[in-house]
């Protein structure tokens, strides 16, 4: 039997301190998605994430109603972009573009994936990547960004860590007729966390958690 007591309790953590649940984060591997093709490559990341996620905003909602307790964010996180680059080479911003399409498409907050993978050195993909950051998220509103410079096992990239320095400079430079937000959608890591859900760093790695 429910408890009258808890049920005033949860109102009022509702009420006085904002008791919510952060976020809904959908992961969603885009491996099956490259192509050497760009084109073709974000056609079918586009489908992919509005099949998968058509009902994740929809579903949140639902959950919002039964328990009574808001659900702030809904978002998606996908496979690094800079191995989708690495495939099909192009320029990535049509990544960021096919990505934010999707987004406004289901109605998320945010994707996060945007990223790349440098800590052991840069591989194809990577620095065709970082060099659109700041484009990507001046032309963007959804899309998040993330580089991982650095690991304890395999040490820091010092030639990522002085690009990143000036990517950060230009994405504020960018958007600075938008309170320079493009920095504050962009994550430089060290020891990034794999199938990192949380905003602005997500990405998504290991196959076995994804859709």
């Amino acid at each position: 039997m429910i408890d009258t007591y808890d049920i005033l309790e949860t109102i009022r953590m509702i009420q006085d301190e904002c008791l919510d649940i952060r976020t809904t984060t959908m992961g969603i591997s885009l491996l099956d998605c490259a192509d050497t093709n760009i084109d073709k490559a974000c056609d079918k990341i586009y489908n992919k994430i509005c099949t998968k996620a058509e009902k994740l905003v929809e579903t949140g909602e639902q959950i919002e109603k039964e328990y009574g307790i808001p659900i702030i964010n809904k978002r998606v996180s996908v496979t690094p972009i800079a191995i989708m680059a690495g495939i099909s080479g192009g320029d990535p911003v049509k990544y960021a573009l096919a990505l934010e399409k999707a987004a406004r498409t289901i109605g998320v907050n945010f994707i996060g994936g945007y990223s790349a993978l440098v800590q052991k050195g840069f591989a194809a993909g990577d620095l065709e990547l970082i060099n659109s950051i700041p484009q990507a998220l001046a032309e963007t509103e959804h899309i998040c960004s993330s580089v991982n410079v650095g690991s304890t096992k395999a040490g820091i990239n010092m030639d990522a860590v002085k690009i990143m320095g000036q990517k950060v400079k230009e994405a504020a430079e960018l958007t600075k007729d938008n309170n320079c937000i493009g920095p504050g959608k962009l994550v430089v890591f060290c020891n990034a966390p794999e199938d990192n859900p949380f905003m602005a760093g997500a990405f998504l790695v290991f196959l076995s958690l994804t859709v």
